[in-house]
């Protein structure tokens, strides 16, 4: 399993190789940290954003491996947006990097 480091670390370089977000994105683990991503610069803050997406880290890993389904970890709770109309026209940016969680 992923250790916040590293999931932060994958998601730094995964920024480094294409297009910076084009909104200010955190995700609070529940606990276990934060991830704030602002453009390309990645960090473990807990700092405001456009967008805050809440998700346990066994939760992130789940989506990454495609063992939960977004809509599923929406639909009970286990994802919550702070903003669904941002995080929709971001769907794919947001896939990416719980991708590197896997």
């Amino acid at each position: 399993m992923a250790t916040i480091e590293q999931l932060t670390t994958r998601i730094a370089d995964t920024l480094r190789a294409g297009d910076p977000l084009p909104h200010v994105v955190k995700i609070d683990l529940k606990g276990a940290g934060f991830i704030h991503i602002d453009g390309a610069s990645v960090t473990n803050r807990d700092a405001p954003a456009d967008l805050v997406v809440t998700i346990s880290l066994d939760d992130v890993v789940a989506l990454g491996r495609r063992r939960l389904d977004p809509m599923t970890a929406l639909m009970s709770r286990r994802m919550r947006m702070s903003n669904m109309g941002l995080a929709m026209s971001m769907q794919s940016q947001i896939q990416t990097l719980f991708s590197q969680a896997a």
